[in-house]
C-alpha cells in the first residue's frame, strides 16, 4: 500500500476543508481532521515543504497547475479543480475577518498572561551568552524620558540597549594600540522587543525598530512568537535586505536555542547626534553611557546592567510569568 505523501496531504486537506489555506494551515488541518494518514516526517517545519511543493507546481504547471495561489500575504493555496465551487472574494473577506479576530484574541491572551518587559531578562540572558553578541544589556524605560510635544519622542527609544566589551577577547597590548589609533572593538546594540510578530503588525514593529535603532552598530527586532508562514519569512528577508534591522526569535524552552533568523547589517560608525539626543531625553540611556565610560576606564565590567539569570532562575521566571512560545 502506498504511503501518504506531501501531495496527498495538500490535495486531501484542501478538498476536505473546501477553502484556500496557508501552508501552515494545511499542515495543522491535516493533523486535526486526519488527512495526515501514515505520513511521518523528521523535519521541524513541514509546512515550509508544503509551501515549496505548492510554489513548484504553480511555477512549473502555469495555467495547468493543480495548485493556485489565491492570496499573497499570507500566501494561501487552493485546488484549481475546485475554483468554481466557491466565491473567492467572499472567502477572502471571511479570512480577513478571522485573522483580525485571531489577532484580537492573541493580544488579549498576551495582556492577560505576561507583558513585553517580562521578556527583558530572557533577552539579556541570551545576549550575554550568545557568541555573536557577548553583550551586556540595559532596559530603557520610556517613562523616564523628558516630556515633549506630542509625537516628539515617538519611536525614539529602543526597549533595550547593549554593549560588547572586548576585554576578554583581546590582549591588553591589542586594546592599547586601538586606543592610540583612535579605534575601538566596542560594539553598541539596540533591541526592540515584542511578544508576537505577524503580517498584521510587521510593518509597524519593523519600522519602529528602524527608527529607534538608527544610532547603533546593529539594530534588532526581537519576538517570542514569529509567524511561520513561508511568505512571511520572505517578507522578513526583504525588509532585512532593504533596511538592515535583524530579526531574533526567542526560545523559552532553551534560551540558547534562540535564533538570529536574519542578522543585522553592521554599521561601522555610531550616529552620535542621535546618541546625544537620547542622553538628553532619557536618564536610563544616560546611565548606560556612564556605565560604559566607567567600565572602559577599569578595563572590566563592574556596572549594574540588566540581571542575567541562571538557568534555574530563568526556568522559574518563565513558569511564574506563564511565558511560552505557543500562544
Amino acid at each position: 500500500m502506498a504511503k501518504t505523501t506531501f501531495w496527498d496531504i495538500i490535495e486531501q486537506t484542501i478538498k476536505k476543508v473546501g477553502t484556500p489555506l496557508s501552508s501552515k494551515e494545511i499542515w495543522d488541518k491535516a493533523n486535526e481532521i486526519g488527512t495526515l494518514g501514515d505520513f511521518i516526517t523528521t523535519g521541524k517545519t513541514p509546512w515550509a515543504t508544503i509551501a515549496a511543493y505548492c510554489y513548484t507546481d504553480i511555477n512549473r504547471g502555469g495555467d495547468n497547475s493543480m495548485i493556485i495561489q489565491t492570496n499573497e500575504r499570507p500566501a494561501q493555496f487552493f485546488l484549481r479543480e475546485l475554483l468554481n465551487t466557491i466565491d473567492l472574494g467572499k472567502v477572502q473577506k471571511q479570512k480577513e475577518t478571522e485573522i483580525a479576530k485571531e489577532v484580537e484574541k492573541q493580544e488579549k491572551r498576551e495582556t492577560k498572561k505576561f507583558n513585553e518587559r517580562d521578556l527583558h531578562s530572557i533577552l539579556a540572558t541570551f545576549a550575554l551568552g550568545d557568541p555573536h553578541f557577548k553583550a551586556h544589556l540595559k532596559t530603557i524605560y520610556h517613562e523616564t524620558s523628558s516630556k515633549g510635544a506630542a509625537g516628539q519622542n515617538e519611536w525614539l527609544h529602543p526597549d533595550l540597549v547593549g554593549i560588547y566589551f572586548p576585554f576578554k577577547d583581546y590582549k591588553r597590548e591589542t586594546l592599547e594600540i586601538q586606543t592610540h589609533l583612535t579605534i575601538s572593538s566596542i560594539k553598541l546594540f539596540s533591541f526592540e522587543l515584542k511578544i508576537s510578530l505577524n503580517f498584521v503588525n510587521l510593518r509597524k514593529y519593523y519600522f519602529q525598530a528602524v527608527s529607534n535603532s538608527s544610532w547603533a552598530n546593529e539594530g534588532y527586532l526581537v519576538a517570542l512568537n514569529i509567524d511561520q508562514d513561508t511568505a512571511f519569512r520572505d517578507e522578513l528577508r526583504r525588509l532585512n535586505n532593504a533596511f538592515g534591522i535583524g530579526i531574533i526569535q526567542l526560545n523559552t524552552e532553551n534560551i540558547f536555542e534562540s535564533e538570529i533568523l536574519f542578522p543585522a547589517q553592521t554599521k561601522p560608525t555610531i550616529d552620535w547626534d542621535t546618541v546625544n539626543r537620547l542622553v538628553n531625553e532619557n536618564s536610563d540611556f544616560s546611565d548606560f553611557l556612564k556605565f560604559i565610560n566607567e567600565d572602559c576606564k577599569l578595563g572590566k565590567v563592574k556596572s549594574q546592567y540588566d540581571k542575567v539569570l541562571s538557568l534555574d532562575e530563568l526556568a522559574k521566571h518563565v513558569k511564574e510569568k506563564g511565558i511560552n512560545n505557543a500562544l
